[in-house]
């Protein structure tokens, strides 16, 4: 039998890690090429695309994906960790109620670049160590600060106020990679002027994945249709890569990784080579110490 490869777009539930939902697939597929391209908080839901099979080499490229998400922001008290699931840090009482038009200001403030101090509790490391590590020890370290970019920033409220008694209002944002939108929620409510947390987060995209795309553990293990069915092709996961398309006369050097002439057309790298049945063959970047050249990346062609 030919080995399933491709492209899982997940739906991960609550309450599992990213590694957890890889351990899974791995059973589910027979295979142990399996391997996710970015992780999510175990209590966050969402997009989770996990490559398997000869889809694994691009893993790599996955995970600077930009993404999206739901996030909701409770006002009145921060957590240790910045979501629902952490200890109780500092309380104030909403006492008046908030209008969204303040809202909008702020999450228009916080759209561009902005400046993130990671969370104690994220895989962040500082000096060969995790952050949560150090947390779960309640060691406090300085933290490397790191710019992102906010793409878009947009309340989900219709209300025209937030009632303070139930300070609770949803927002979608789509971001770079690196972006703690935990960290975000709780900027958001300092800027009104109260502690907060994230108190829920979907992850609705990453990159060309989205939720229409994703399928549950409970679809996989029901046997309803074959397993390759729910895979997509590893080219979709390239698919922000420029494109060269060659002639059949290349793609035995293609396929045995040779350094070539650049195409004239392309400029940026790296990219994708393709043969002319749209399959992907290999990764080329521009050749770093010979203008002109181009060389292999990551061979992807079987015979």
């Amino acid at each position: 039998m030919t080995a399933r490869q491709g492209i899982l777009a997940l739906k991960k539930p609550a309450g599992m890690t990213s590694h957890d939902c890889v351990a899974k697939i791995r059973r589910i597929f027979s295979t142990k090429k399996v391997g996710h391209t970015g992780t999510l908080d175990p209590e966050v839901t969402g997009v989770l695309p996990i490559c398997i099979g000869r889809a694994t080499k691009i893993a790599e490229y996955m995970s600077d994906y930009g993404k999206e998400y739901i996030g909701e922001v409770s006002l009145g008290f921060s957590t240790e960790t910045e979501d629902a699931h952490g200890e109780k840090v500092t309380e104030k009482t909403v006492e008046a109620d908030i209008s969204v038009a303040a809202v909008k200001e702020i999450l228009k403030s916080l759209t561009g670049e902005i400046e993130q101090i990671p969370p104690m509790y994220s895989a962040v490391k500082v000096n060969g160590k995790k952050l949560y590590e150090y947390a779960r020890q309640g060691i406090t370290v300085d933290r490397p600060k790191r710019n992102v970019t906010i793409y878009e920033l947009e309340l989900l409220n219709e209300d025209e106020t937030i009632k303070k008694d139930n300070p609770i209002f949803s927002f979608r944002v789509r971001c770079s990679k690196g972006t703690y939108v935990r960290t975000l929620a709780v900027e958001i409510g300092e800027r009104l002027g109260y502690p907060a947390h994230m108190s829920s987060l979907v992850r609705t995209a990453s990159g060309p994945f989205s939720m229409d795309d994703c399928v549950t553990f409970e679809q996989l293990e029901s046997g309803e249709k074959p397993l390759e069915d729910y895979l997509f092709p590893l080219e979709k996961g390239i698919s922000h890569f420029p494109k060269w398309t060659v002639k059949e006369e290349l793609l035995f050097k293609i396929k045995n990784g040779s350094v070539l002439e650049a195409p004239k057309e392309l400029e940026q790298s790296p990219f994708g080579v393709y043969n002319e049945e749209g399959k992907c063959l290999a990764i080329y970047e521009l050749h770093p110490s010979k203008p002109g050249l181009i060389k292999p990346v990551k061979v992807l062609a079987i015979d």
